[in-house]
């Protein structure tokens, strides 16, 4: 897979006035170099015209697309990939699935998950959440810094820290050896989401600097 720095995730309800393509637009144009469309309410059909019009958005700007959880609508799209929580379909069931060539990325909370996910065969972890998070009423609490502490000492497949991430607190993250950070709220919610992005690729990428 294409590495990245800033994977941006929907939020529709952070910008109920703005349209999702809309909205994601801005934030590729402000450097999220992969997108996620995250829909656990609406209907499938309702999940699969968003994915569509997100596929179609994406492959304008060759930005990698995935789908959370909906396996057969990330198919139905080509999108370019999964991610899948720890109590959705266990990870050789969905590469049965989708193939050996699509992205499949899990969510990790603890250091046990993050090496299970690396021996099947993830291509990416996401790592959190970090921090105390609004986005997401199925969040588990907080892994701190000290979690990314761990999957940086032991982990060799790319991995995002997630969670409550804000331009107040990404330093603390980054300097924790992160340098693929995920957001929600903090670029989807913003007035100025094309802005808010470019200020998150400088601040990861005074870090990556700096190494």
């Amino acid at each position: 897979m294409k590495d990245f720095r800033l994977y941006v995730i929907t939020g529709e309800e952070f910008h109920p006035t703005r349209g999702v393509v809309e909205v994601m637009e801005e934030a590729i144009k402000g450097g999220a170099d992969i997108i996620q469309l995250r829909d656990k309410t609406n209907s499938k059909r309702v999940v699969l015209d968003k994915a569509r019009k997100l596929r179609e958005l994406t492959r304008k700007y060759d930005v990698p697309f995935i789908v959370n959880d909906h396996i057969d609508i990330a198919l139905a799209v080509d999108a370019d990939g999964i991610h899948l929580g720890q109590d959705d379909m266990p990870l050789h069931l969905a590469r049965d699935i989708v193939g050996k060539d699509k992205i499949i990325g899990i969510s990790t909370h603890r250091i046990q998950e993050a090496r299970e996910a690396e021996q099947g065969g993830a291509d990416y972890i996401g790592a959190g959440p970090i921090f105390p998070t609004n986005s997401k009423s199925d969040v588990v609490d907080p892994v701190t810094t000290s979690y990314l502490d761990e999957v940086v000492s032991e982990i060799s497949i790319p991995f995002v820290a997630i969670g409550g991430i804000k331009l107040h607190n990404v330093a603390d993250v980054v300097n924790s050896g992160a340098n693929r950070i995920c957001v929600i709220s903090e670029v989807v919610g913003s007035e100025d989401v094309k802005g808010t992005c470019e200020m998150f690729i400088q601040k990861i990428g005074e870090k990556v600097i700096q190494l």
